[in-house]
């Protein structure tokens, strides 16, 4: 029988950089088991592998994309429309009367603007203004080409005047088929794009269908106590130093961290196969590639100062039924940074397994690591891992 769940655990260390940064500019940070860690956010790790476009990049599987941004129905529906003609008059009165239909309940929540005491009207907009969204959307390509479509007509059958243009979509919006002739578009909720398919998309309008993640991604956080230092650089003023002045063009201080970071990602197979449309191969796809991707590919900051670029030293799956579960927990207490600070981990893990095993009973589960094999027995490559979580998506 296929797997429920895969579970995918991480340990990967990364000497002086900094990875996620606050509103203030310093490491992220979180609470846990009595000391401050540091963090990198699942926010950061999903676009990170969203946006890669290297090898066993999700780009590799050619499905269509997601759109996310507050430009989308500006960029893919207004610019086509005044390339074929259309007065951009006339193309954004169309781009903004469809995102209010699409998704007008997220519309509602833009901030009002005061003009001469009085709130500017929900969907309002100087002429020239672009069109864009209260917030980043998640629309997908099939989307945005179909409603680029139902403008064009639209436009066509409506004559030379926005008020009859928004009256001719507020018709064709209408109908009944409208929301079956979306969905038809593509499988599953591959209308929505592959990344909403894979990590979900909010939307509160009734036109455009809400998709749930069937990838979670939790906060990676380090196994021990935050270890953190202040930078203090600057930047030498080539030409002044050449005239013999000791002077800096720039002097800064920013905070580097270095540390060991526990991630965890937990695949729903069966929501993951029905956002594909029943695709069992094209999930397991999904499931080999990323586990490559939580593996190699790291986050971007400071990359020209601190090359912030690291493989991971263990990768562990999990396939099952059961609920799935973190092991964070076995770094509640913070792992010692003196000595080997792998070998405190995988010896911190390892203790953690057997509890678990000895309560729960042993998962289906194997493993690729650097100098794991006297804690956890033989591993694998990743590559062979890859294949054994794949395997068990189709099998």
């Amino acid at each position: 029988m296929s797997a429920r769940f895969i579970q995918i655990h991480t340990l990967t260390s990364y000497p002086a950089s900094l990875l996620n940064r606050d509103d203030a500019g310093f490491a992220k940070r979180m609470p846990f088991g009595g000391a401050v860690r540091t963090r990198v956010s699942s926010q950061c790790l999903k676009r990170h592998w969203r946006v890669y476009d290297g090898e066993h990049s999700l780009a590799e599987l050619k499905q269509p994309e997601s759109v996310r941004s507050r430009v989308s129905f500006e960029r893919f529906l207004v610019e086509p429309l005044v390339k074929d003609g259309v007065s951009e008059e006339l193309a954004r009165a169309a781009g903004r009367k469809l995102v209010g239909i699409c998704l007008g309940s997220e519309q509602k929540k833009e901030k009002a603007e005061k003009k001469g005491g009085k709130k500017k009207e929900e969907g309002a907009a100087e002429a020239g203004e672009p069109v864009k969204t209260a917030q980043v959307t998640v629309i997908g390509r099939p989307e945005l080409d179909y409603l680029l479509g139902l403008a064009r007509e639209a436009i066509s059958a409506a004559g030379k005047t926005p008020d009859k243009v928004e009256d001719e979509i507020e018709k064709r919006m209408k109908d009944k088929k409208l929301k079956e002739n979306l969905k038809a578009l593509m499988p599953g909720s591959l209308e929505a794009g592959l990344g909403a398919a894979l990590f979900g998309r909010m939307v509160t309008g009734d036109v455009l269908a809400r998709t749930d993640a069937a990838i979670h991604v939790a906060h990676a956080v380090t196994v021990h106590a935050q270890l953190a230092e202040s930078d203090y650089f600057s930047a030498i003023d080539d030409l002044i130093r050449d005239e013999g002045e000791a002077e800096s063009g720039h002097i800064n201080a920013s905070e580097l961290t270095s540390g060991l970071f526990y991630g965890y990602v937990v695949v729903d197979v069966n929501g993951l196969n029905e956002n594909l449309g029943g695709d069992r191969n094209l999930a397991a796809d999904v499931i080999s590639k990323l586990v490559h991707m939580v593996a190699t590919v790291s986050p971007g900051a400071k990359k020209g100062s601190t090359a912030p670029y690291a493989y991971s030293h263990f990768v562990l799956a999990e396939s099952g039924k059961a609920q799935p579960r973190t092991l964070q927990n076995a770094f509640l207490e913070p792992v010692r940074t003196s000595g080997d600070l792998v070998e405190n981990a995988y010896r911190a893990l390892k203790g953690h397994f057997d509890d678990l095993d000895g309560m729960y009973g042993k998962t289906d589960r194997q493993y690729a690591g650097l100098r794991a094999a006297g804690h956890f027995g033989q591993g694998k490559t990743l590559a062979e891992l890859a294949d054994w979580t794949k395997s068990k998506v189709i099998e």
